[in-house]
């Protein structure tokens, strides 16, 4: 019986985050944070833009929790990360008319915003290097990556 709960559509036991295909944990993530109330959004997230290379901001009202959401699943994967790591992660390609286009890095400010966020709900901690997820930091994104499992 507790086999055949911790299976995916795809037959896979779930074990962790890694089981789980990235879009489904990172959408289930951002609804979970958007419902429980913790995560607290800014007064500017609905103004601000991700990068230099972007024209506007994010169409998506909840492109914030989204975007938390994946860098918890990237801390997850890689631990040790920066906001400069992850500023050059999450950048693009910037256009530039009729010269080719060069990368550029997102903007940090959303980045360190949501690790702030985290720190004050203990799930990330400071390293030597960079964040890394807490105990309880794994324990709730596993908990999320298990549900999905289970549907």
């Amino acid at each position: 019986m507790m086999n055949e709960m911790l299976r995916t559509p795809y037959g896979i036991r779930v074990h962790s985050v890694k089981d789980v295909p990235a879009d489904a944990f990172i959408k289930a993530y951002a609804l979970h944070l958007k419902n429980s109330g913790k995560f607290r959004l800014p007064q500017w997230v609905d103004v601000v833009k991700t990068g230099p290379a972007k024209e506007l901001a994010p169409s998506d009202p909840d492109w914030l929790y989204i975007r938390a959401a994946s860098i918890l699943r990237r801390l997850y994967v890689r631990p040790d990360k920066g906001v400069n790591a992850l500023r050059t992660a999450y950048g693009s390609r910037q256009r530039r008319g009729a010269r080719p286009g060069h990368h550029k890095k997102a903007a940090g400010g959303c980045i360190r915003y949501c690790f702030q966020e985290f720190e004050k709900l203990q799930l990330v901690t400071k390293g030597i290097k960079g964040r890394r997820l807490t105990n309880k930091g794994v324990a709730e994104i596993t908990a999320i990556s298990r549900q999905l499992g289970v549907k």
